[in-house]
């Protein structure tokens, strides 16, 4: 039976990740989409190690490294550049983690998506600034181990919904994907492409160092997120028409939480907590289906 998936391949083999890297398959389906007229920018992240040391790359496509703020104004800068000189079909693709999205990049992302840009925006999510050393970001779920929030303080603050706050800027097109879902997030990454204006992905990337997590269950404990609908695979029109990609039976969220030593010092009133909050998100979710 012959694959969906194209056979050419854009990440090489020699990269830096860490073995399980759910942020290297999402990177590896994402290219496979996009193919070859592409220009990645790529600020501070676990990437910035990942595809190599200058002047080597694993990556064969061009590539910007950049500043930790600056992935969406780089990316603006770029597509106009390429637009000067009457290049117009070449797809622009900033490349970021969840502490270059939802924190340190949040000024300039929300200003390119305000401004509507014509460039492709990514944030692998692995829920904490992982290349520095598994400090907390505002994409780390309540009740997270980090270094930052250690077991006996553990986060306090929920995950910050950047899904809304991108539909709020009523952009053409926003999505959620997942490296344990290939088929959607390729999908997704073509639809993405093919679309005018500024486009934003959310790719939920397991970080075994992070997780706490053996490297052979990273791919495991991304399914159970979507299947536990602690991270819904859905898309959002225009910032107004929402289309849920899957809605899985019920499956309790300790399936998920339990693979990960990240969560490991939760007690069962805990887990209860988190249960009654991923049931009100996904029914807040599905009201805004059918709305």
């Amino acid at each position: 039976m012959k694959s969906e998936f194209p056979e050419e391949e854009y990440l090489m083999s020699g990269h830096l990740a860490c073995s399980g890297c759910g942020a290297t398959i999402a990177m590896r389906y994402t290219l496979k989409a996009i193919g070859e007229g592409v220009v990645i920018v790529l600020p501070a992240s676990c990437w910035s190690m990942i595809a190599g040391v200058f002047p080597h790359s694993s990556l064969k496509v061009p590539v910007y490294h950049v500043a930790f703020e600056t992935a969406a104004s780089t990316a603006t800068g770029v597509k106009a550049g390429l637009e000067m000189k009457g290049d117009r079909s070449t797809t622009v693709l900033a490349w970021a983690g969840d502490g270059g999205t939802f924190d340190i990049g949040l000024q300039a992302l929300s200003g390119a998506a305000e401004r509507n840009e014509d460039f492709i925006y990514v944030c692998y999510d692995n829920e904490a600034y992982m290349n520095t050393g598994i400090q907390r970001s505002s994409a780390t779920p309540l009740l997270t181990w980090t270094t930052t929030t250690p077991f006996h303080q553990t986060k306090e603050e929920a995950k910050k919904d950047i899904m809304e706050i991108m539909a709020a800027h009523r952009i053409p097109y926003a999505a959620t994907a997942s490296i344990a879902f290939p088929a959607d997030l390729f999908r997704k990454m073509k639809k993405a492409k093919s679309t005018k204006g500024f486009r934003f992905i959310h790719i939920l990337s397991s970080c075994p160092t992070g997780w706490r997590l053996p490297s052979q269950l990273s791919v495991k404990a991304s399914r159970l997120a979507v299947l536990t609908r602690v991270f819904p695979l859905y898309e959002i029109e225009n910032g107004e028409k929402y289309f849920v990609n899957l809605k899985p039976e019920f499956h309790p969220v300790k399936e998920y939480l339990g693979l990960q030593g990240r969560f490991s010092h939760l007690t069962e009133k805990e887990m209860e907590v988190i249960q009654k909050n991923v049931e009100k998100a996904w029914e807040r979710l599905l009201k805004k289906e059918e709305a």
